[in-house]
This record gives structure tokens, sequence and C-alpha cells, in this order.
């Protein structure tokens, strides 16, 4: 667990139990300028404390989190709320570090391409045929940074976001990709909401073959999170990596 969540009344605090990216600044830094910018998106930030472990205020949202299969209704919305999202200025943001993002996803495909059977076979494959460079930012935005599906709240109308911990100035192709290739969207077909937002196909599935490297990384063997899903799990991340690769 990365935060606990306590809620009084109209107002919700949450408690950080690790901070190695300066979390709780970039989560207070990106509600505030949502709030300004794009109010009733987001929660509206309250009071950020540093004093002796971070923890941060902020006013609840209406809504139940997003998962399975998402209506038409439901995709639309939170096309909207994503466009609304990207519409906001990133400037006084700090950066995604991307580069960061590109040498943990090699160093941890390294790892798993002496392992065996499918999973070996996608870490090569992708090592051999890397992705081209992606760091340098072509449509900057405000990303959300962890888009699962749950952190979009559905209130029958419309969508809005929570969980801003890793949101920065990012770019805005890299965000669609990590959205669509997150674990929790394997139940929903993307296709709207990348046909919406008209990014390059080339640069978005470079994009998505990264995202799909870390996500192998993450589930693999010996990942943080290997232990969190169903057996075979891994495996298909692997089989998704190579048609993803391939092209």
């Amino acid at each position: 667990m990365t935060h606990s969540v306590e809620i009084s009344g109209r107002t919700l605090t949450k408690r950080y139990a690790s901070w190695p990216r300066d979390e709780p600044a970039r989560e207070f830094a990106a509600l505030t300028v949502l709030s300004r910018a794009a109010p009733g998106l987001a929660p509206t930030p309250l009071e950020l404390s540093t004093d002796p472990t971070p923890w941060l205020t902020m006013t609840v949202v209406p809504g139940e989190p997003l998962g399975g299969s998402l209506t038409s209704a439901q995709t639309t919305a939170l096309g909207d709320a994503l466009s609304l999202l990207w519409s906001v200025p990133s400037d006084d943001l700090a950066p995604i570090d991307l580069q960061a993002l590109v040498d943990r996803t090699r160093s941890g495909l390294v790892a798993l391409r002496d392992t065996d059977g499918v999973i070996a076979e996608a870490a090569r494959t992708w090592l051999d045929d890397e992705p081209p460079d992606l760091t340098a930012v072509h449509d900057p935005v405000v990303a959300h940074g962890d888009p699962n599906l749950t952190n979009y709240l559905w209130d029958g109308a419309r969508v809005r976001i929570v969980d801003f911990e890793d949101a920065g100035s990012g770019d805005r192709t890299v965000e669609l990709a990590n959205l669509v290739e997150h674990l929790s969207w394997r139940e929903t077909d993307p296709t709207p909401l990348v046909r919406r937002f008209a990014v390059d196909p080339e640069r978005f599935r470079a994009a998505r073959c990264l995202w799909a490297g870390f996500w192998l990384i993450l589930i693999g063997p010996g990942g943080p999170s290997a232990d969190r899903n169903p057996p075979g799990t891994a495996e298909a991340q692997a089989l998704r990596m190579l048609r993803l690769v391939a092209g």
C-alpha cells in the first residue's frame, strides 16, 4: 500500500506510506492546477502537511470506480474527462521522467530474457527491437500517471479522476498508451478512445510496446506484482507484447 485514506463528511485525508518520487507534492501540485483550470474534474486540494509523515486533505468527489467492460456511455464520458485533463496547461508541473521509465523497463527485461518460455522470448524480442526513443515530449499534457480504471469515478453521467500521486507534465501519446496497456483495460476495447485522440500511429505503437514491457517486468517472475495476479497473467502479457512488437 502506498497510502491510506480516511473520509470525514466531504473531506478525504490521504496519508502516504512511501514517497520515493515526491508523490505528495506531485499530487498537491496537480490537484491545485486542475482545481483552477478544470474545477470539478478532480478533488480540490485543501492542505498538504509533511510533519511527521506526509498527508494531504482534499474534497470528496462523487462516483463509483470504473471496471470490467465499459459501456459506450462510460467510454465517452472517460474520453470527455481525458480531453479536459489534457487541455489544461502543464507548465507548472514537474516533468514525468520518461528516461527512467525506459531504463527501468530495459533493465527488467534484461533480467527476464534468461528465464523460460514465452516470457523470455518476449523479453528478448523487445530488447532486439527496442521501441524508438520517446523521451522527447511532442504534445505536453497534464499526465495522470496511474490509469487504473478504478481511478476514474463514474456518477452515471460524468467521469472524474482521482489519485494523482504520479502526476506531472507528460506526453499525450505516451499517456494514452499507458492507459490502454494497463491491465485493468483487458475487458474493454480502447479503439473509440484511440480514434478520438488521433495520435500518430507509429509513435503510439512504440509507446504501447514500452508500456507492455513495463507491465511484463512488474508481473513477470521476480517482479513486484508477480503474486498479485492469477496464474498465467504474465504469460498472457508476454504474448500480448510479442504481438505488439511484431506490429
